[in-house]
């Protein structure tokens, strides 16, 4: 009985993941790149190591390049390239030091019946959410919602770094480190703060990995303190990522919640 119940779940759940909203992810071809030489940077639609449709620049609110020096450019849609599963922002950097990549989306909305809704908020990592569907008695109100997402990357160009890795962007979500990821190496601790509007985001669950020689190790999920910050062990090199999604109750006559997601992603060697 119990195996039936667990299978009639497992089901459940692969008919409604369709239903959710990808990740996404910005993923140079290499974290370490040469100056003055061509850098593809694939925007990953899907999980940390595929991308299932590539995501079309009208979607993009903002395409963000800060330079080791600071300049801040907007990329073009002539800098994109794409193929049936996976954009690519294409650069050439011209400055040793950091540099950090980042773009927004617009909104969509989703909905979802109040039990689909309710798993979705357990498999992204939102039980708190869940909490206060149960505390309010919403657990059987469907789940209306818009979405929007907001990425960065940080990358090495050439052997310098620069202090341009904490860039704030100024997205409405965003994640900046609070060390130069850079300087670190593995068994090393990281700080990176997480900001909602401008502002500090406390008690944030935010789930963190890695992809080591093409496998994908899922670390323990961290929650941010009331400065905002998580902090985790860096245990293992490999192309790291953190990723959250803030999701709040709205005042709306179609919609009941908002969601931002936010992603960042270095190498650590």
């Amino acid at each position: 009985m119990k195996l039936k119940a667990l299978s009639a779940f497992g089901l459940c759940l692969a008919l409604v993941l369709p239903l959710f909203a990808h990740d996404l992810f910005l993923k140079p071809d290499s974290f370490f790149a040469k100056v003055n030489e061509k850098l593809s940077i694939s925007v990953f639609n899907g999980t940390f190591q595929s991308s299932e449709g590539a995501v079309s620049f009208a979607r993009l609110t903002n395409v963000a390049v800060v330079s080791p020096s600071g300049t801040r450019a907007d990329a073009v849609e002539a800098d994109f390239t794409k193929n049936e599963t996976t954009a690519f922002l294409n650069l050439v950097p011209k400055e040793q030091g950091n540099y950090v990549v980042g773009l927004s989306t617009m909104w969509r909305e989703n909905q979802l019946p109040a039990e689909q809704f309710n798993e979705y908020l357990v498999l992204e990592g939102m039980p708190h959410v869940l909490e206060e569907r149960k505390r309010d008695k919403e657990l059987e109100i469907d789940g209306r919602y818009r979405y929007s997402k907001y990425v960065k990357t940080i990358f090495q160009a050439g052997a310098k770094q620069t202090e341009s890795y904490k860039t704030v962007l100024g997205y409405a979500v965003e994640m900046v480190p609070q060390q130069n990821p850079y300087k670190l190496k593995s068994g090393d601790a990281i700080e990176i703060l997480c900001i909602k509007d401008g502002k500090p985001l406390a008690g944030q669950p935010v789930s963190v990995g890695r992809e080591s020689a093409g496998k994908l190790i899922e670390g323990k999920g961290v929650t941010s303190d009331a400065k905002g910050i998580i902090k985790f062990k860096l245990d293992g090199p490999g192309k790291w990522y953190a990723k959250f999604i803030n999701m709040s109750k709205i005042t709306d006559p179609k919609l009941n919640y908002e969601s931002k997601w936010a992603t960042l992603t270095f190498e650590i060697k």
